[in-house]
């Protein structure tokens, strides 16, 4: 089957930026799913040739096979790809519980949204399917839905079990940073194979695993860094300290929150300029008096006024240091390194590392695209104006990097093509943490944390 063939399926859809990459390398959404009409019509604009699916794939799953056939008959499609919410499993996400609670995982229904992918690619029988996820997916715990008993087990692993019939299962977890993308990006990727494709012997043949090479490394220090990623975008500096300063009239897309002469403005300016420091650890008052001060001290010794820290004043009138994260939080970019991981979060002062490496103010929802490697001609259409800043950053920090999915789509080409070239080894660590973190869900490794 040649390229021109390869029909393709997008399950939760999102703004269909991550799917653009499997497109460049040559397969053709026909159909893609998505809960959100606005963010399924920023995908539909970005992939002509497909119809649109809106709703809980929960109740939609059947249109999905439906709207499929009617297109393209009874030819499977070439790929089924899915990004099922990772709200769920996130580190970021507060009240999620432990790992290990299965009761927990549960109390959250998108955790279990793996059914919906099964019932699906068995619907269909696509030739390929691949699922990404943050990596906590592969071992964050959930109680297994099939039976009475309640066992825990993960998601990734429920999924693999329910496809395994059809399907053969090649996890894997890996840093996007060693495959050109600007951002530390760790995320687990779970491609399934046809058990009748040609493929399996092929790839067991190579001793290989159906994902490209990585192309950089942390140890060969040849990563992207943030500086080298916004250079090249080369846009208008921008300053968070008024609106004609923080908005480029050029491109809508370039523009940050304006904080004016605030406090928050006031406590990012503190922090030295391509520094990577925290404002946790900035030790002056406005005054800028002489005095020593700790780390937990929230006003100035000398004078009681705030610290440019991050602080909040109480009804009594006394400031105490904001509760949250001292660790990455209020904190500049490194401009040596790879941008840290791009989030829904990304206009917000407060959340990880979002501060710009040296200008007064966060990083724009262009700069965001940008280290999330979505193509500069990628059409947003009217998002921005009509849904607003925040939820164009949702769909950008949801976004699986296109630059990866295009090495990643070519490698699946080729594959059904019977090539081997630029395939990972069996024997790459990516592999083995993803089995070794899958171990952790197995069901049968836990006893049942009921609620």
């Amino acid at each position: 089957m040649g390229t021109e063939a390869l029909g393709a399926v997008s399950l939760f859809s999102n703004c269909g930026a991550g799917d653009v990459g499997y497109a460049r390398a040559g397969f053709s959404f026909r159909i893609m799913a998505e809960i959100e009409q606005r963010r399924l019509a920023v995908a539909l604009a970005n992939h002509k040739e497909a119809r649109g699916v809106p709703g809980d794939l929960r109740n939609t799953w059947r249109e999905v096979i439906a709207s499929f056939r009617s297109e393209e008959g009874p030819e499977p499609p070439a790929l089924l790809s899915a990004c099922p919410p990772c709200q769920g499993m996130s580190t970021a996400r507060g009240g999620r519980g432990r790992e290990e609670d299965a009761a927990a995982g549960s109390r959250d229904g998108r955790n279990l949204l793996v059914e919906v992918i099964a019932l699906v690619a068995n619907g269909l029988r696509p030739r390929l399917v691949v699922v990404e996820n943050v990596a906590a997916f592969l071992s964050r715990l959930v109680l297994d839905p099939r039976n009475d008993e309640l066992a825990p087990i993960s998601a990734a692993v429920l999924l693999r079990e329910l496809l395994e019939p059809h399907y053969e299962c090649y996890p894997f977890l890996t840093d996007l940073a060693d495959y050109g993308v600007p951002q530390r990006r760790v995320r687990a990727f779970m491609t399934f194979v046809r058990r009748d494709e040609p493929t399996i012997a092929t790839l067991a043949r190579s001793q290989c695993v159906p994902y490209p090479k990585p192309i950089a490394s942390a140890a060969d220090g040849n990563w992207t860094s943030l500086k080298e990623a916004l250079t090249q975008l080369d846009v208008m500096e921008l300053d968070a300290a008024s609106y004609e300063t923080a908005h480029d009239p050029t491109t809508p897309m370039h523009a940050v929150p304006v904080w004016g002469s605030d406090h928050r403005y006031r406590m990012v300016a503190a922090i030295p300029p391509n520094s990577g420091g925290r404002a946790w650890d900035t030790t002056h008052c406005e005054a800028k008096c002489d005095a020593q001060v700790g780390a937990d001290d929230a006003v100035c010794p000398t004078c009681n006024e705030p610290l440019l820290r991050p602080v909040v004043q109480e009804v009594d009138g006394s400031y105490r240091l904001v509760r949250g994260f001292r660790r990455s939080s209020y904190s500049r970019m490194r401009p040596d390194a790879p941008a840290p991981t791009i989030t829904t979060a990304s206009g917000h002062v407060g959340s990880d590392n979002t501060i710009h490496p040296f200008e007064n103010r966060l990083l724009s929802p262009h700069e965001c695209a940008h280290l999330q490697t979505i193509p500069q001609d990628f059409d947003w259409g009217n998002s921005l104006d009509d849904w607003g800043a925040t939820a164009v950053r949702a769909m950008i920090g949801e976004a699986v990097p296109p630059r990866f999915t295009e090495m990643h789509g070519c490698i699946l080409a080729a594959l059904l093509e019977g090539q081997t070239e630029g395939l990972t080894s069996v024997n790459d660590q990516r592999l083995a943490k993803a089995v070794e973190r899958m171990q952790r869900g197995l069901p049968g490794q836990h006893s049942a944390a009921r609620s």
